[in-house]
């Protein structure tokens, strides 16, 4: 951060009685600025994780692409493609692309997510629940499992770099 922009905050925090100006206390603000970063980081990859829900669920997959870093990698159970075009493709090929404004009946339920930031580049577990409608409308668990992935900050925004799907049970699975 440029040491003008630095004091400028200083000087707002010391207006507002929220800072006491000290020896050192430039270098506290930006460990702050630095916290705060971190942690606006960790809400856009959870932003981008629920986006991937639910553009999932909209069988919407020029959006579920889209949400792929330029040499961005899906790697799953329908196979594997790399870069925007190609998971776009592959999604098409193996679901179908037919957006659906009220969504298609699936449920991809993330949660549990375990964010790790390293600059521009971050990685996470996050777990997943698939849920379908059984034959009496009931929600039905059809599959549970995880992904594990690495994002990268590009053209300032946060990008899956690599998401792996894993299947921890599923009916396919015996």
């Amino acid at each position: 951060m440029p040491v003008r922009l630095l004091s400028f905050a200083a000087l707002l925090l010391l207006a507002l009685g929220v800072f006491e100006w000290r020896a050192g206390a430039a270098d506290d603000l930006g460990k702050l600025v630095a916290r705060v970063q971190v942690l606006e980081d960790r809400e856009e990859i959870r932003a981008l994780i629920l986006a991937y829900g639910q553009a999932h669920d909209h069988r919407d997959y020029r959006t579920f692409a889209s949400l792929f870093a330029a040499d961005g990698e899906w790697i799953g159970g329908l196979g594997s493609a790399k870069g925007p075009d190609a998971i776009f493709a592959l999604m098409d090929k193996s679901i179908g692309h037919n957006p659906l404004p009220d969504g298609s009946g699936t449920f991809h339920v993330l949660t549990n997510d375990q964010i790790k930031i390293d600059g521009d580049r971050a990685s996470s577990v996050t777990k997943w629940l698939y849920i379908t409608a059984a034959d009496d409308n009931s929600p039905k668990l059809t599959y549970l499992g995880h992904y594990n992935d690495e994002f990268v900050r590009e053209n300032g925004r946060w990008r899956f770099l690599k998401r792996q799907s894993v299947s921890d049970i599923s009916p396919l699975r015996r």
